[in-house]
């Protein structure tokens, strides 16, 4: 089963945002990086990925289907989306509310392997501690964990994450990056996540795609995309790429003078 996304233009009514993007096939078990300043187009394109807003012209295919024609449960069960801006059920426990997120795809009817399924979750993304409490009374980082349980819990065929990080320490974005790793590992979704940290894109993705004013700008590994003077330019720093003592990619970022 693959992803591809072919010469697709989407905006809001008149102001058109996305500019003839494609992405070449994406396969399943990938773990795709969209890079990119704010207001490049990266939201926009995931509520195109997640069939939310159709574009103007262009397809989004998945497994040779365009997206646009999936019922929307259909849709719902094979694609997750996880927004910048997350909600969760303030009434619920955290054990409930990944619940809830799973019952969507599997009818209302509560098994244990649903139950299994929940807890098997949430003891991979280090929430297990959580479960019992209220969604009201957790923090934003830990809201926002709880926002990538309900995302994953499903086993969709594609997991979209804008910004799954942006909410968390240094500690829990290891954490949720190393699990969502994990995942697409083990059941081999295709995950795309949009990451403004560039080091943490480089030790976990497999590939990056560079947005820039609704265009991509570039799309290959994460040390061919790193490397590009464009890097630089697109965000207005200088950038070096180097690697760790452990042979990890890193880029050091600084001001232009």
């Amino acid at each position: 089963m693959t992803l591809r996304v072919t010469d697709v233009n989407a905006g809001y009514g008149k102001v058109q945002i996305l500019r003839d993007v494609c992405l070449p096939d994406i396969a399943p078990g990938s773990f795709v990086g969209l890079i990119g300043p704010n207001a490049a187009g990266k939201s926009t394109l995931f509520k195109v990925l997640a069939g939310l807003l159709a574009p103007s012209s262009g397809q989004v295919m998945l497994q040779g289907q365009d997206i646009t024609h999936l019922s929307r449960k259909e849709r719902v069960r094979r694609i997750a989306y996880m927004p910048q801006a997350f909600g969760c059920n303030a009434l619920l426990t955290v054990f409930e509310g990944v619940l809830l997120a799973l019952k969507q795809t599997t009818g209302w009817r509560v098994r244990n392997d649903n139950l299994d399924r929940v807890a098997d979750t949430l003891n991979a993304l280090g929430l297990s501690h959580l479960a019992d409490r209220g969604i009201a009374d957790l923090s934003g980082g830990q809201a926002q964990m709880v926002a990538v349980a309900q995302t994953i819990v499903r086993a969709p065929d594609v997991i979209l994450l804008d910004e799954p990080t942006s909410a968390l320490d240094l500690h829990h974005q290891l954490s949720i990056m190393t699990s969502i790793r994990s995942e697409m590992e083990r059941k081999h979704p295709i995950v795309i996540a949009a990451l403004h940290d560039l080091n943490l894109a480089a030790k976990f993705c497999d590939r990056l795609v560079l947005l820039r004013q609704g265009a991509i700008l570039a799309d290959g590994t994460p040390e061919d995309i790193l490397a590009l003077s464009e890097i630089g330019a697109t965000y207005r720093v200088q950038t070096d790429l180097e690697r760790t003592k452990r042979g990890v990619l890193y880029v050091d970022a600084r001001l232009s003078a």
